[in-house]
């Protein structure tokens, strides 16, 4: 927790905590680690040449027991060493500094916050820097064991060399060790110093809550005569920088407000022509969706309020960049110039969701009477908190008394509790259908009640801070809440099924792309998420701060739950897994990029075959994919060597229960090598025929000639025979059976058949049709006419048009068709008598 008050002289403590949660000292720090990353990857690869180095040395020692050659007495970077050992000294006396500022800053919370944040990267840098000596030590331990322990007495003597080396190396190392063990200190000396500032801080806060002030002496008469007294030196400090202004400055105040007029007015006229009648309701209109309402109240407070907030901005900067302010009246300025800005866009936003004279672009479900009410109210309440902001910038510029910030900060804190108890005396008569309050409405009643008697009652027992500290938590952050709340609704009304193809981006993407009604729905599921993490992140950050916190402790959780996230024992990274799905979703739509560049542009021009085509296209997808998968894996920080275990119980698992699984995967791995058929091709196989639509790595689509898809696994494509009619090409033979009657020309019947077929243009002349005479049925004489066709999947159309010829030429020539006829058998009746 953070403090509200500072513990120093009497007279400035309250004056702190009026002016604590109205401006905010922000620290921002954010500690690089990229040049670190590159050099234990030089490290590394150091360390792999001293291995390299060291495995040689070894191999050259003979084996009748010679000593070992004297290798180089550093086998990685030498720098380490000693650039390590500067960044602790440093390190070191950068502590100390801290640990001087934090005792000469126990009361001053901000500057608290700021040292907090730099240990905190201290910290990260002690760690840094121990990590950084593992090469060098291993190298050293490894050279050390390869030359062995120093000659005894009674052994050969060894190499002056070998005996200078492994003394510089032992020492190197002894003085690795030793900071290491500084490093270590300097770590606890650290931490210790992070827990000393948060008791600090949170002795502050108490303080800050518990501390009680004798309001007997803001209610007596000297408080009138010291609002008196304040009052003129205010109208003594604006009146005389006025007049100085008008007599000398003149000109350049009437450039500075031309300047902020121009601006201002440009970004409203020019908003206006962009937005069009987005931010006005329609009057006409009787049942304007949320989003609808959503849009005009977004729109109708955020360009006057950018408008406004131009107007002022620009105002104080030239104002300031043409010397026309003095450092009191520029600070009383900027306080008037942010609470004028805040009213007004918080009139702007309360105007348009409450819309007391528009009940059906009414954003909350209120009677008329009770907008009205909640409106004035509630911006009534903000008008006090924003009078008071201005009245503690102006009592610090000004050094206004104790006794008149105490009953400053008591009229404030009681006008806030009795505003807040009105509202909740009026919510049972803002029910839009006059039925009687539900149980979260008298609940928050009560709530409400109690938060309002607690401020007033804190505030004439004399805890000002505790009064204040209620009384701005309830208008700023109930401020917070009640947009984050617009928020949450804003994303339930996106989310809502075809509620996103009615926004203005859904049609905008359905005239550019197309998109059917399903995809905008999975749209507006992403974008209604896609808000709600906004809103969380935006929204939880500011109350944290309007609690007390600050920016430095919100970096530092941030920082913390990014990098090393624990849950028992193990160690997640968030930044780490977010890197991962991005980088994988970067190596996804890369490959698909690639595979349409492939197929449209490469394969297309030279004339490959489609189905060649398709397999290419697969193959690359699947290797792009798992390659991608690798890489986001790599770069969330995950070692593969860690998943030698899973790729064991996958194994296992195969074994027992994925045996079909894999079956059908190493099968379409196979079709897709040997490609016994491809895309388009028509095929028989498994009781199954018709066109193959896609081969994947499990199975393959065939659409059956009746627009049938089925899906056959590809072992039984491997294991089974295959029929494919268009393997090599479209060439394919027909066979029509014709019969002709016993009276017929069985010579004319063949030169009828022969023209009908080589009239047809898609019959080749090599191989030539030809007749066969088959034999003499029950009844016909049994014919069989056999064409080859250039594009065997037309055959239907040519059977059918050939049976067609067949008939009308032999009824043309009197050629008889046999058929059956059905025979009886017929007793023979005897005689009648």
């Amino acid at each position: 927790m953070c403090c509200l008050v500072q513990r120093g002289l009497p007279l400035r403590a309250l004056s702190h905590i009026n002016s604590y949660w109205s401006s905010r000292n922000f620290v921002h720090r954010m500690k690089w680690t990229a040049s670190l990353f590159l050099r234990l990857l030089v490290l590394l690869m150091l360390a792999a040449g001293s291995n390299v180095a060291l495995a040689q040395t070894q191999g050259a020692v003979e084996t009748n027991g010679a000593q070992p050659e004297a290798g180089p007495a550093r086998t990685s970077d030498p720098d380490i060493v000693a650039e390590q050992g500067e960044k602790i000294a440093w390190i070191r006396e950068r502590a100390e500094i801290l640990q001087a500022r934090v005792a000469g800053n126990a009361d001053n919370d901000a500057v608290l916050v700021e040292i907090r944040t730099e240990l905190d990267a201290l910290a990260r840098d002690l760690i840094a820097a121990g990590v950084s000596f593992r090469p060098r030590l291993a190298a050293i331990n490894a050279r050390l064991d390869e030359i062995g322990p120093s000659r005894g007495e009674g052994e050969p003597a060894e190499p002056e060399t070998l005996a200078r080396e492994r003394q510089s190396l032992t020492e190197e190392k002894s003085h690795i060790n030793a900071l290491l063990g500084e490093a270590e200190r300097l770590s606890l000396r650290v931490t210790r110093l992070i827990e000393e500032i948060a008791q600090t801080r949170r002795a502050l806060f108490s303080s800050s809550l518990s501390r009680r002030y004798d309001i007997s002496s803001a209610l007596s008469p000297d408080v009138w005569h010291d609002a008196r007294t304040e009052t003129r030196k205010l109208k003594n400090a604006v009146s005389s920088w006025f007049v100085f202004m008008l007599r000398y400055k003149l000109n350049s105040a009437l450039l500075a407000a031309l300047f902020a007029s121009a601006a201002a007015a440009v970004l409203f006229i020019g908003g206006r022509k962009i937005i069009g009648q987005l931010g006005k309701p329609d009057p006409a209109r009787a049942e304007p969706s949320y989003l609808a309402r959503l849009s005009v109240s977004f729109w109708s407070t955020v360009l006057p309020s950018l408008s406004l907030v131009a107007f002022l901005g620009a105002t104080y900067f030239f104002y300031s960049y043409f010397g026309l302010l003095r450092s009191d009246i520029a600070q009383m300025m900027a306080g008037l110039f942010t609470v004028v800005a805040v009213l007004f866009a918080v009139w702007s936003l309360l105007h348009s969701v409450y819309a007391p004279a528009l009940p059906n672009w009414r954003m909350v479900p209120v009677s008329d009477s009770g907008a009205r009410l909640l409106l004035g109210l509630t911006f009534l309440m903000v008008l006090v908190t924003g009078v008071d902001h201005l009245a503690s910038r102006i009592n610090q510029v000004l050094g206004s008394p104790l006794t008149l910030t105490v009953a400053k900060s008591l009229v404030y804190t009681v006008l806030v509790g009795v505003l807040l108890g009105i509202i909740g005396l009026v919510l049972p008569r803002t029910r839009k259908d006059g039925s009687p309050p539900s149980r979260w409405a008298t609940l928050s009643r009560a709530v409400i009640f109690l938060l309002a008697g607690g401020t007033i009652a804190a505030a004439l027992l004399g805890y000002i801070g505790l009064a204040r500290f209620i009384a701005q938590q309830v208008v700023v952050t109930g401020a917070i809440l009640a947009t984050m709340y617009l928020g949450y609704q804003s994303s339930s009304a996106v989310s809502d099924i075809g509620a996103f193809g009615r926004t203005g981006l859904g049609r905008f993407l359905d005239r550019k792309y197309q998109i059917d009604e399903a995809t905008k729905d999975q749209l507006g599921l992403v974008f209604g998420m896609l808000i709600n993490l906004l809103v969380l992140a935006i929204g939880l950050p500011l109350i944290f701060l309007q609690w007390g916190f600050q920016w430095g402790d919100i970096e530092a959780w941030t920082y913390n739950a990014a990098n090393e996230l624990r849950i028992g024992s193990i160690s997640i990274s968030l930044v780490g897994i977010v890197t991962g799905i991005v980088v994988f979703l970067l190596g996804y739509f890369g490959t698909r990029v690639f595979q349409r560049w492939l197929d449209g542009k490469v394969m297309a021009r030279g004339r490959v075959d489609p189905g060649l085509r398709n397999s290419i296209g697969t193959a690359v997808g699947y290797a792009g994919i798992a390659l991608a998968g690798l890489v986001a894996i790599s770069a969330a920080g995950l070692d593969l060597s860690n998943l030698a275990l899973v790729a064991g119980a996958l194994s296992l698992g195969i074994g027992f229960g994925l045996q079909n699984i894999v079956n059908n995967f190493v099968s379409g791995l196979i079709l897709l090598a040997e490609r016994p058929f491809k895309v388009g091709d028509w095929i028989v196989a498994s009781g199954v025929e018709g066109s193959v639509k896609k081969i994947s790595v499990r199975a393959t689509e065939v659409e059956t000639f009746q627009r049938q898809t089925v899906i056959v696994p590809n072992s039984l494509l491997i294991n089974a025979s295959v029929a494919n009619w268009t393997h090599r090409n479209k060439l394919g033979r027909v066979e029509v059976k014709v019969g002709a009657s016993y009276e017929s020309d069985p010579r004319r019947v063949q030169e009828l058949l022969l023209e009908i077929v080589r009239a047809q243009p898609n019959v080749l002349k090599n191989p030539e049709p030809v007749v066969l005479f088959l034999g003499f049925g029950v009844s016909s004489l049994d014919f069989e006419l056999r064409a080859f066709l250039a594009d065997i999947t037309s055959q239907s159309a040519f059977l059918n048009e050939v049976r067609f010829q067949i008939f009308e030429r032999f009824k043309a020539e009197g050629i008889d068709l046999p058929y059956t006829q059905p025979t009886g058998l017929v007793r023979p009746v005897a005689p009648l008598v």
